[in-house]
């Protein structure tokens, strides 16, 4: 996509400068075979034009450069420089025009000849400009480039420039000697509005004013991503094409670091497909939401702590909240330590729903990452198999399978799947399940660890 908008830029910047060469040779050299100081005047300002024709040339080259190590937000605003140099310009020559006009006017200067050629001229330079206008307008509208935009404004002035002349020598040629002078006046006084024109829009880039209606756009695309809350702060700029946008967006404060990152992507996409070229600083501001449980809460505050926690229960009594929870930590850890990290926790509990909160903290040692083991022998397998389908008998439990025993460092770890049947509550499932695993772990002293699946009768899934 890059290369082909600097394919475009330099193409129509090249043949814009081939055709501002020939026109304004062109009227120069008639304007000063027949005296006119309108049609040299606007010969002089294609002469302007073909100067910032190349500066053009150059610089759509340059600002279409990635950003690097010096430039982080690329080259862009190279563009705004050279429009504001090619105003400088053309504000020189109005200058001089209009002072070369008015003194024409005082001192009764000699009428231009007047004779077909000149007339010619400008209507293929008019034929001309038309086209470049046209062409360049498109070319700065579709890349974005202020530096097109400003040689699109030229041309444009440019045929205002042409009608006036003709105008100027069709009074002259009636016999109103001023007609020249005052069509140059005319040139001077349309350069300098265009000018004013480009000049503001220019300014109001190098100055990072936002642009008009991007941050509605932009809010609007990143409230079209689901998971967003809001959109807070919200700023954006461009620099040369490219729409540099800076957000603070409020995203639940329960969701995970890899959905915060998806919705990002999900958000710079959104924000792309709103505006073109743009490049999003998203800003992740973890928010309550007003559907958040009581549980909720306190994961969050055990995942900000950065402690694993599980088997939250929370009770309503009379008003007063008790919880408990079973927190994990460090095997390892002396007794002082987990009991000061556990009452640390309980007191975060209490910062956030009250002081008279009941909150009882289950200390138990964390698993470890990854603990060595090997499979136990089929003989293992086979009494620990025979033994679980025992234990399952009255408990509503059955078809034990898939039973697999490992050898650990910490002793033997047992998972097995089962099956019960689909209209069983879950709560149900899980106690009947609860005492299969007591039972195992007391009948045989070496399991230290039972993990269970527990899946709906096979007979009824369909």
């Amino acid at each position: 996509m890059s290369q082909h908008v600097d394919t475009t830029k330099t193409r129509v910047a090249a043949i814009s400068v081939v055709a501002s060469a020939t026109m304004a040779a062109l009227k120069f050299v008639v304007g000063i075979a027949i005296g006119s100081l309108a049609l040299i005047s606007e010969a002089l300002h294609s002469s302007v034009d073909l100067v910032a024709t190349i500066i053009t040339w150059i610089v759509v080259r340059f600002s279409d450069r990635p950003a690097d190590d010096e430039h982080h937000y690329g080259h862009g605003k190279f563009e705004s420089l050279s429009a504001l140099g090619v105003i400088a310009l053309l504000y020189i020559l109005a200058g001089g025009i209009l002072v070369t006009a008015v003194g024409h006017l005082r001192e009764g200067a000699v009428p231009p000849k007047i004779s077909l050629i000149p007339f010619v001229v400008l209507l293929a330079d008019i034929g001309v400009n038309l086209w470049r206008a046209y062409a360049l307008h498109r070319a700065a509208h579709a890349t974005k480039s202020q530096a097109l935009a400003a040689d699109a404004l030229h041309f444009a002035s440019d045929v205002l420039g042409s009608v006036a002349v003709i105008v100027g020598l069709i009074l002259a040629a009636l016999g109103y000697s001023w007609g020249d002078a005052a069509a140059a006046i005319a040139i001077a006084v349309v350069i300098s509005v265009l000018g004013l024109r480009l000049g503001r829009s220019t300014i109001e880039t190098l100055l990072d004013r936002a642009p008009e209606g991007a941050t509605d756009k932009v809010r609007a695309a990143i409230l079209s991503v689901p998971g967003v809350i809001g959109v807070g702060r919200l700023r954006a700029r461009m620099v040369g094409a490219k729409y540099f946008i800076d957000a603070d967006v409020q995203v639940p404060r329960t969701y995970p670091l890899d959905r915060i990152d998806a919705i990002k992507r999900k958000a710079q996409h959104a924000v792309t497909t709103a505006l073109g070229d743009a490049d999003l600083t998203f800003t992740a501001l973890p928010m309550a939401r007003d559907n958040e449980t009581v549980r909720d809460r306190i994961m969050v505050i055990a995942r900000n702590a950065a402690l694993a926690i599980h088997h939250v229960t929370v009770h309503d009594l009379g008003g007063r909240l008790t919880v408990s929870i079973d927190l994990e930590l460090d095997g390892q850890f002396d007794l002082s330590k987990a009991h000061d990290i556990a009452q640390g926790l309980e007191q975060s509990i209490r910062d956030e729903f009250g002081s008279d909160v009941e909150v009882d903290t289950h200390i138990e040692p964390l698993e470890p990452e990854a603990p060595t083991g090997i499979d136990a022998p089929a003989a293992r397998v086979a009494e620990i198999t025979a033994a679980l389908s025992g234990f399952a008998t009255g408990h509503g439990i059955h078809d034990i399978h898939n039973v697999r025993v490992r050898d650990t460092e910490a002793g033997q770890i047992v998972n097995f799947h089962c099956r019960a049947a689909p209209t069983m509550s879950v709560m149900l499932v899980h106690e009947a399940v609860d005492d299969i695993e007591r039972a195992l772990r007391r009948n045989f002293p070496t399991v230290k660890r039972v993990i269970s699946h527990a899946e709906p009768t096979r007979e009824n899934i369909d």
